[in-house]
């Protein structure tokens, strides 16, 4: 088996071992109903041409994280995550690129979501942050 088919069996058979529930679909809205986190990553990365941008936008344009998409969770303490670095305004250069080549002033989140109450993306950095260190640590064999 290969594809979405394969990583979709191997998820669901190990959730399942665990007691936890997979559910694959296109519809944010029900993706996100029950949830206590929502999380979504980089469209483009750093680094990768503006012709990624514009092959990827119509694609992933109905999956950026909105208030609406937040609150189809339909919890009010439901939490934003993202890894960073993100692109939720138009204050960097390439938010303004965004802005000036497609007309979108964010990609994958929303500003108001990315600066709400919701959003724990800086504890997510300093918790990944201290992660590596313990990492680096166990590598060299310190205590």
């Amino acid at each position: 088996m290969s594809g979405r088919g394969a990583s979709t069996a191997f998820t669901t058979t190990h959730a399942a071992a665990s007691g936890a529930r997979v559910l694959v679909t296109e519809d944010v809205e029900k993706g996100v109903a029950g949830v206590d986190f929502v999380y979504t990553d980089v469209w483009v990365r750093m680094g990768e041409s503006d012709e990624q941008w514009s092959a990827r936008i119509p694609t992933l344009l109905p999956y950026r994280v909105t208030e609406k998409v937040m609150q189809s969770s339909g919890k009010p303490d439901t939490k934003f995550l993202h890894c960073l670095p993100c692109v939720h305004d138009t204050t960097t250069v390439l938010g303004k690129r965004l802005f000036d080549q497609h007309g979108l002033d964010s990609a994958e989140v929303t500003d108001e979501v990315f600066e709400s109450s919701r959003s724990v993306v800086f504890d997510q950095a300093e918790n990944r942050l201290h992660t590596i260190k313990a990492v680096m640590v166990a590598a060299l064999g310190r205590d």
